[in-house]
């Protein structure tokens, strides 16, 4: 054997072998004094002296979700903190009886709108808490990140008229660029009726987007990414199959728009590393008989279809991740049978895991079940472990082989890179409201995954872990 041939052995050697050297422990636990049922964060920046900190919303109720079948009545308010990754909470605020505890009614967001380097806090708020349900007096709101002081409020966009409260009551707030200038985007409804807002960094109008069931195409989606996907310097919004360039709101192409009319769970861009291209991954709910297959999707930069697979079912939730054997980009379609939500909590039954590779969608076993998890890379490699941080997840970790490396002993709100510590972090939250962020103490961030954490992209979704389903929104690259 050359020694070029060994020297590159070893060191593929002495990489496996650290892969496996996990040391995953607590780096910060922080109390937030009360119990806890929902719980969502953003990492946020405020300036030079808070470079890494988190926006946290939550409640000792469990999820509120608008759907006539799901919701009940809040017996507990919402509450805002925001804490730096060493521990130390800066602020709380009480929203009050008027503000509905649940993602939907309430994201959070966390972007920096006037360009002074410091991320303001986004929400939504009322202006009549005696009537939690009237949208009339709904209110975008702009909050110090230091202090949680309010600095503004501007109407929410109104929806349009009468709804079922399903459809009525899908908020969300988001970030993008144009040719690097900050846009905000506000957004209500996944389904029929859907209302779109650009708003400029002065808080005037840049555009607005309106979806009627008249309108061709897909529906909204439960994620909302925002990406530069023809890499012209202006962010798009996927819209569910739609593509909305940030600039003037103009439609870019809706993929599948003769044959899809329906409403996709996931929306999730994934990078080809190779040629540099874009690509997105879409999983699709409605299981009736009106609707024609296919159940998963991978479409290219310009909405064509490059595979799909699956003939029938309610594809629930999904994921790309690069769990392959060297990182190779794999997804995730989860159909299920059912799904309930009270206040005791969310329950799905008859699930089944169908996962593919990502480019080619050749089918994969990966021989353990990946239901529940979010995607992480702790310790650095470029290669994802997974957290089973979400729905009815216990919070084990599983490396890219199943086998279990550790557990947060809780859901995670949090799975990418928000200290500066080497590898990506998770922040969990257990019940009887103590929050935590995990690393790997051995963690040694290699070139892969130092580009995957300067990426625009990354660096603009990784904020949108408040907002929609949006948790494991970083996968594909």
């Amino acid at each position: 054997m050359k020694i070029t041939q060994i020297t590159t052995l070893l060191v593929f050697l002495s990489l496996s072998v650290f892969a496996q050297n996990y040391d995953i422990q607590i780096k910060t636990e922080i109390d937030l004094g009360q119990k806890i049922e929902q719980f969502r964060a953003v990492p946020m920046a405020i300036g030079e002296d808070v470079p890494n900190a988190v926006v946290a919303m939550y409640s000792e109720d469990a999820e509120i979700d608008p759907n006539l079948g799901m919701f009940f009545f809040p017996d507990h308010t919402l509450k805002l903190a925001v804490f730096d990754v060493e521990g130390e909470i800066l602020w709380k605020k009480d929203l009050g009886k008027g503000v509905i505890p649940g993602v939907w009614f309430s994201p959070i967001a966390a972007f920096d709108l006037d360009k002074d380097g410091i991320d303001e806090v986004w929400n939504v708020n009322t202006t009549d808490p005696g009537h939690p349900l009237d949208h009339r007096a709904f209110v975008l709101e702009k909050r110090d990140a230091k202090t949680g002081e309010v600095l503004g409020q501007w109407k929410w966009p109104e929806p349009f008229g009468s709804q079922e409260m399903s459809r009525l009551f899908r908020h969300f707030i988001m970030g993008g660029y144009v040719n690097g200038e900050p846009v905000l985007i506000t957004a209500n409804g996944t389904k029929k009726y859907e209302t779109i807002k650009c708003w400029n960094s002065d808080m005037t109008e840049r555009w607005v987007y309106k979806k009627t069931p008249d309108t061709p195409g897909c529906q909204g989606s439960h994620m909302s990414p925002i990406v530069d996907i023809n890499n012209d310097g202006v962010d798009e919004l996927l819209w569910g199959e739609r593509c909305i360039e940030l600039d003037k709101g103009k439609l870019l192409f809706c993929a599948d728009e003769k044959t899809w009319n329906g409403h996709s769970d996931i929306i999730e861009p994934i990078l080809d590393k190779k040629t540099g291209k874009w690509y997105f991954f879409t999983c699709r709910e409605s299981n009736n008989n009106k609707v024609a297959p296919p159940r998963v999707v991978l479409f290219d930069e310009n909405g064509e279809r490059v595979w799909s697979k699956l003939e029938e079912g309610h594809i629930d939730t999904g994921w790309a991740a690069r769990i392959g054997k060297n990182g190779e980009p794999v997804v995730l379609g989860v159909k299920i049978g059912q799904k309930k939500r009270s206040a005791d909590g969310e329950h799905r039954v008859d699930v089944v895991e169908n996962t593919f590779d990502a480019l080619t969608g050749e089918e994969i076993d990966l021989g353990f079940s990946v239901y529940t998890t979010i995607p992480v890379d702790l310790n650095g490699d470029g290669i994802h472990e997974l957290v089973k941080g979400y729905f009815e997840g216990d919070g084990s970790i599983l490396n890219n082989t199943g086998e279990v490396i550790g557990n947060i002993g809780g859901a995670s709100a949090i799975a990418s890179k928000f200290t500066s510590d080497d590898g990506e972090q998770i922040l969990s939250c257990s019940k009887d409201g103590l929050v935590r962020i995990w690393y790997d103490k051995n963690a040694r961030d290699n070139q892969i995954a130092k580009e995957r954490y300067t990426n625009p992209f990354y660096k603009l979704n990784q904020k949108q872990t408040g907002n929609g389903y949006n948790l494991f929104n970083l996968g594909g690259i």
